[in-house]
């Protein structure tokens, strides 16, 4: 098989499964109302999510070691700020990411 007819094939497979996995909640729960469980994770599940985020991003900070955390404290700030201010989750995670990086790369 040529190898850009197999590349090729394989994005179709693999964006028709992501298609299909996509779908399918709205195809079982079309016609009957969502059981509470799933209404419960849709609640609750995004700010455990995030949590987990944050957790994740900052487990590597050294806060006794040069630059003492201080370009993910700020980035932090900038995040909660923001979003506190706009209510926008992609605004904030962009521009804490955004701050950040100038941080770490022209500052510290």
């Amino acid at each position: 098989m040529d190898k850009t007819l197999h590349a090729v094939l394989v994005i179709v497979v693999m964006a028709s499964v992501t298609f299909a996995l996509r779908t399918l909640p709205f195809l079982i729960f079309a016609k009957r109302e969502t059981p509470p469980f799933i209404q419960y994770l849709g609640k609750y599940l995004p700010f455990a999510i995030m949590g987990m985020l944050v957790i994740y991003c900052l487990k590597e900070v050294r806060p006794l070691a040069y630059p003492y955390g201080l370009p993910e404290l700020i980035a932090v700030l900038v995040v909660a700020l923001l979003h506190r201010w706009r209510r926008n989750t992609l605004l904030s995670i962009l521009c804490g990411t955004v701050t950040y990086m100038l941080l770490v790369q022209l500052v510290f």
